[in-house]
């Protein structure tokens, strides 16, 4: 979610503009888990290790070198507001926006978010992980990161996957949405979506 939110982005910047950072000379590259530098090359900043069997399902473990933090050494020395590298990627969405509440930059990435109902994801979590509900929310946060009022948001589907309580956080976001004059289509068979809306 940090990556795909683009809040990975802004984070890197915060770790690069630290005191100690700038000493050593880090860029935001410098945490980045893409380039080396400061992730670990041993899983190459992904944090697990995968052995492909044949004939059996792939098996996929911690790996051995960051203990999954994805970066080691001189990348968790530098911190941002009392937290390192792994421990922000540790944090929930929740635990982030309070975290860095008053970061404008931050909690505009981070409160769509919340705000559908996956406050509870990690940032460094795998998209591989998410549930076909889960990853169509973190598509619609996407959008509302980058929505301006008065725009067309086309849905297909949005409670697929999802649980019951899960559905009336959407709903909220969806109305709130045509309540600051954006026009919401959603292909849906949820009933509970056709309930609340102006057209069917």
């Amino acid at each position: 979610p940090a990556t795909y939110l683009q809040i990975w982005d802004v984070l890197r910047k915060r770790f690069a503009s630290q005191p100690l950072a700038k000493e050593r000379g880090y860029g935001p590259g410098f945490f980045s888990f893409n380039v080396p530098g400061g992730r670990c090359e041993a899983c190459k900043g992904e944090g697990a290790e995968t052995i492909e069997m044949q004939f059996l399902a792939d098996v996929t473990f911690s790996c051995p070198e960051c203990g999954g933090k994805r970066f080691v050494g001189a990348a968790l020395d530098v911190q941002v507001e009392g937290r390192n590298v792994a421990d922000v990627l540790a944090m929930t969405a929740h635990e982030a926006l309070t975290h860095f509440a008053g970061d404008k930059e931050l909690e505009k990435r981070l409160a769509p978010l919340v705000s559908v109902g996956l406050s509870y994801l990690r940032l460094g979590q795998p998209l591989s992980t998410l549930s076909g509900g889960e990853a169509q929310r973190l598509k619609l946060a996407e959008s509302l990161a980058e929505a301006k009022k008065g725009s067309l948001i086309v849905l297909d589907e949005p409670t697929a996957g999802l649980h019951h309580d899960d559905v009336s956080p959407l709903l909220e976001v969806l109305q709130a949405l045509v309540d600051r004059g954006d026009t919401v289509i959603v292909v849906e068979h949820d009933l509970r979506v056709a309930a609340v809306s102006d057209y069917v």
